[in-house]
């Protein structure tokens, strides 16, 4: 690092994160216009017409990251005769503040995502908005529109309905401390027991989920499992990158969300409406995976098929648990990269490859997402039998816009991941890595280590190499400011 990078490692990637951001042309800061028109918003929304449910009695809870405070979505379950479940998904009303056309949505439109990195949040709202007038907060009355669903014992959907209701989060509940409780790691969380009821609903939550996944995964849905990290401060100095697991909570979250977004597709087509789906198309190197499976003495058919790609997934997460992560990234790699469309009244949707499910759109997270505040417009005009909120031509173009953004924001976050990854490295460049092919094409090839959560370019002795294979190498460099950590392949 030069002298001008010296000072405490958050403020570094702060400085790094802000520049990355104006590189991939989103905006960092609220204009002054938008503050202006932040600041003539006194409270959240409260007009509610006859056709407005109170629901604010029912035993609502939101369930998300430890340190998340914009809160999108509150779920409830209900026991029905006969073993069937209701499950109700309340999303945030973020329509009823953040108007069209405003400077408000101007800026969420041009970002069309919050931008998580290690060091800074740059939210798609300000937080005046997305972490207080409207999130779903604790005991704060809110209005949401609810998705409704009723679920065999099975799984199996038998009916949906939406409409818009005023709710109340009872309890704000994180995934580690209830997944700790759910799968007996753990005791109860205090926000649960001090609530009459609530153990029992978040446990019928849990059955149902666990359904829900069973299904989709007959129906070939594929079990993926990545590392995922969360930054480790000691007094704004960066201390580790610790790996994230998969646990029951965010099953929970996952598995409603799904079938949320797809009770939301179903829906604005019966109504004629458009909607912008989230696709992911059959995988892009359907070969290599065949081949990568070969290696692993594995077969699958010659061309995609989800179904069989789930079944070699389960065989390999049983057999070698420890490097399941890494053949997941190394399949999602391989699978291609999900993206927005527009989808018409009359035309045949395209499917998401990876959830097994043809109709899919992004409705759940308006504080955090455009997609879905496009959505939720649309959801309500549908409700209120109001016309299209939007032009066809612009649907098209926001679709392809938000499929742009959002390949940028995750850029600037993996842009800052490299230059946390280079600060936590700099002083082990000489050392040896076991490291897995993670990226080969004519840009480069990146490798992922297998001991610490970091990818780096492999710079030479990738001659050979793909996607998927083992190697060891050595850190021969890392650039901090730039995010550049280079290894050659170890060895003759």
């Amino acid at each position: 690092m030069t002298d001008s990078d010296t000072g405490p490692h958050r403020r570094i990637l702060q400085r790094i994160a802000h520049r990355a951001m104006r590189e991939r042309g989103l905006l960092a800061d609220f204009s002054r216009k938008v503050l202006d028109e932040l600041d003539h918003i006194h409270g959240p929304a409260s007009r509610m017409d006859e056709s407005t449910h109170d629901l604010r009695t029912l035993l609502w809870c939101s369930i998300d990251n430890d340190d998340s405070r914009d809160l999108d979505q509150l779920t409830v379950a209900e026991p029905l005769p006969g073993g069937a479940v209701k499950i109700l998904v309340a999303i945030a009303d973020v329509d009823a503040v953040v108007r069209k056309p405003s400077a408000l949505d101007d800026h969420a439109r041009h970002n069309t995502t919050s931008v998580y990195t290690v060091a800074e949040t740059f939210p798609m709202l300000p937080e005046k908005l997305s972490t207080d007038l409207t999130s779903l907060n604790v005991e704060a009355d809110r209005l949401a529109v609810v998705i409704e669903m009723i679920f065999e014992e099975d799984g199996r959907l038998q009916r949906s309905d939406i409409y818009r209701a005023r709710v109340r989060n009872q309890a704000k509940l994180t995934y580690n401390g209830v997944s700790a409780w759910l799968q007996c790691d753990g005791a109860i969380p205090p926000e649960i027991n001090r609530i009459t009821g609530l153990d029992e609903n978040l446990r019928l939550q849990d059955r149902m989920a666990q359904q829900l996944k069973g299904l989709r995964h007959l129906r070939g849905a594929l079990d993926l499992e990545t590392i995922e990290t969360r930054p480790v401060f000691a007094h704004d100095e960066l201390t580790d990158l610790e790996r994230e697991t998969p646990n029951r909570a965010k099953d929970i979250i996952a598995d409603f969300m799904i079938a949320a977004n797809g009770v939301t597709a179903r829906y604005l087509t019966a109504k004629g409406f458009p909607s912008i789906r989230r696709v992911l198309r059959s995988p892009e190197r359907w070969q290599r995976i065949v081949e990568l499976a070969s290696s692993l003495d594995e077969r699958l058919p010659a061309e995609p098929d989800a179904g069989a790609l789930e079944q070699f997934l389960l065989k390999r997460k049983q057999a070698d648990p420890l490097g399941f992560p890494d053949l997941s990234l190394t399949i999602i790699k391989l699978m291609g990269r999900g993206e927005y469309v527009l989808n018409l009244k009359g035309e045949t949707p395209q499917g998401h490859f990876g959830l097994a499910v043809n109709a899919y759109t992004h409705s759940t997270a308006p504080n955090r997402r455009y997609p879905d505040l496009i959505t939720q417009r649309l959801i309500k005009a549908a409700l209120s039998d109001d016309p299209v909120p939007y032009r066809k031509e612009e649907l098209k173009s926001l679709a392809a816009h938000c499929t742009a953004k959002e390949t940028d924001a995750e850029k600037v976050e993996r842009r800052v991941q490299k230059s946390a990854a280079a600060l936590l490295l700099e002083s082990r460049v000489g050392q040896r890595f076991d490291a897995m092919v993670t990226g080969a094409s004519n840009k480069g090839t990146w490798v992922r280590l297998l001991a610490l959560p970091v990818e780096g370019r492999l710079v030479s002795g990738f001659d050979g190499l793909d996607v998927g294979d083992r190697v060891q190498v050595d850190l021969i460099s890392t650039n901090v400011e730039r995010g550049y950590i280079d290894f050659a392949k170890a060895g003759p």
